[in-house]
């Protein structure tokens, strides 16, 4: 436990970090909206095609671990919106619903890919990248839908289908996994580029991750707050390493379907709440719970996961 704990302790000192410097008067406030757009268009899709395209696929059971991840993940959206008539009938408005679900289902892939390649290296990196590309687009559309349905606005539901399809995380996975099972050919000094792009991307991303916590939204949470977390950082990981133990996954992809299962959700929730109707401080201060508390509970995850691996 000791040892898990200190190897993703490193991950959760650059959020810490990112929480001082944005609160620090040496940073101009302005930069840390640049920084969130250039790692959602920048660095993020140059770590996720990097990822994939060097990946030895070979290795891994792709078929297996991608279906699972996407099994689970559809379960749990299930498993919450199921949850909604008992919410409703105590006085739980849709708005409230919606950043409930989006903090339940989505899931800090910056974290994610910092801890895996923290613990396994390329091999870790390729199997979160890989649960990425089975989820994302999925996951995308099944929040957007839900948005869309609790805040009544169902016009314009193609434009945000197309702003899923052209998210660059869906468009940079798919190139990258074109390129590798393709073969396709990448004049070396440019992927030698694109390599120094992802190896900066996960520290600012982590550092961007604790710029955006909402702490003082924090300090008394909500108990809708205390709802989102405990699904999302304890009945998600349980439920994941459960179906995967099930479908005969071990080793190194259970620790990693566990972990990608474990870690908080992802800020860019707060956006799309705070765009489609939702309740985008409920958000906020559920993502920073869920932050604060994942320091304790991924290592319990990544601990129970580890032991079931190795039987």
């Amino acid at each position: 436990m000791l040892a898990i704990f200190e190897s993703i302790l490193p991950i959760f000192l650059l959020v810490l970090l990112g929480v001082a410097l944005r609160r620090s008067p040496l940073i101009d406030g302005t930069f840390w909206n640049g920084l969130e757009q250039c790692g959602y268009y920048v660095l993020f899709p140059a770590l996720l095609f990097h990822t994939l395209a060097r990946a030895d696929f070979t290795s891994i059971d792709l078929h297996v671990v991608g279906m699972t991840a996407i099994g689970v993940v559809l379960l749990m959206c299930l498993f919450v919106l199921l949850l909604w008539p008992a919410l409703r009938r105590i006085g739980v408005r849709a708005p409230a619903f919606s950043s409930l679900f989006q903090a339940a289902t989505r899931w800090n892939s910056f974290i994610a890919l910092a801890i895996a390649d923290k613990l396994y290296g390329a091999t870790g990196l390729t199997v979160v990248a890989v649960v990425m590309a089975a989820i994302i687009i999925p996951l995308n559309f099944i929040n957007v839908s839900v948005l869309l349905w609790f805040s009544g606005a169902h016009r314009g539901y193609w434009q945000f289908t197309l702003r899923v399809i052209s998210n660059p995380q869906i468009v940079s996975s798919a190139l990258g996994v074109a390129v590798n099972l393709l073969g396709i050919p990448i004049y070396e000094p440019l992927m030698v580029a694109v390599g120094l792009v992802a190896q900066a991307s996960l520290s600012l991303g982590l550092i961007a991750v604790g710029a955006g916590l909402k702490v003082r939204d924090a300090v008394r949470p909500r108990p809708m707050v205390l709802v989102g977390t405990a699904i999302k950082l304890i009945v998600f990981p349980v439920v994941m390493i459960g179906i995967a133990t099930l479908v005969g996954i071990g080793g190194q992809p259970l620790v990693l379907l566990a972990l990608s299962a474990a870690v908080p959700t992802a800020m860019n929730g707060y956006i799309l709440a705070k765009k489609m109707g939702g309740d985008a401080e409920l958000y906020a201060a559920t993502a920073t719970v869920q932050t604060a508390a994942s320091f304790l509970t991924i290592p319990a995850v990544l601990l129970f996961a580890g032991q079931l691996a190795a039987g």
